[in-house]
């Protein structure tokens, strides 16, 4: 169990790091702070709004679900957010949620994979937490993306197809 446990867990802070923050950094560099507060209509929601979603829930989630932190989210806050927060500084946000998920499950103990937890009022496993999160970046890093080709009118250039297979461009 341990071994299986170790790659899942060793798989989520990859795609943490190495594919969900590199792919939104990217689309952060293509943007003017203004487009990044950007929205369709009132009930869509900017890519600000999305990169303080995604700190919040894997702050609440990971850090402090999983490493027991103590959990002071304000989820309504990251939607109703309206001021023209700096792309930098929300980059910044995000880079340090990355570093401290990744610094918490570098941690995590393993034989707790399966451990029960309350979380945002949800009963939970741990590995239903992580996974959670693994999901919710995904789903959002893919909003994030659609919105900065919608705004650039531009290829973001994530794969090189040189070789006649995909291969990943995004990392540096």
């Amino acid at each position: 169990m341990n071994e299986i446990g170790a790659a899942f867990v060793l798989k989520a802070r990859d795609l943490f790091t190495n594919d969900y923050l590199p792919k939104i950094e990217r689309c952060l560099e293509r943007l003017t702070d203004e487009q990044v507060w950007w929205r369709p209509n009132e009930e869509s929601n900017s890519i600000g709004n999305l990169v303080l979603h995604l700190c919040g829930n894997a702050r609440q989630w990971i850090v402090c679900g999983v490493g027991g932190a103590t959990d002071t989210r304000d989820r309504s806050q990251e939607f109703a957010e309206r001021s023209l927060i700096s792309r930098d500084d929300l980059l910044g946000s995000l880079q340090q949620t990355i570093v401290d998920v990744d610094k918490t499950l570098a941690g995590f103990d393993l034989s707790n994979l399966l451990q029960p937890r309350l979380i945002q009022g949800c009963d939970v496993i741990t590995l239903d937490a992580i996974f959670h999160v693994v999901e919710h970046f995904s789903m959002h890093t893919g909003q994030i993306i659609l919105l900065t080709k919608l705004l650039t009118e531009s290829d973001l250039g994530f794969y090189d197809f040189s070789e006649g297979v995909p291969a990943d461009n995004w990392r540096r």
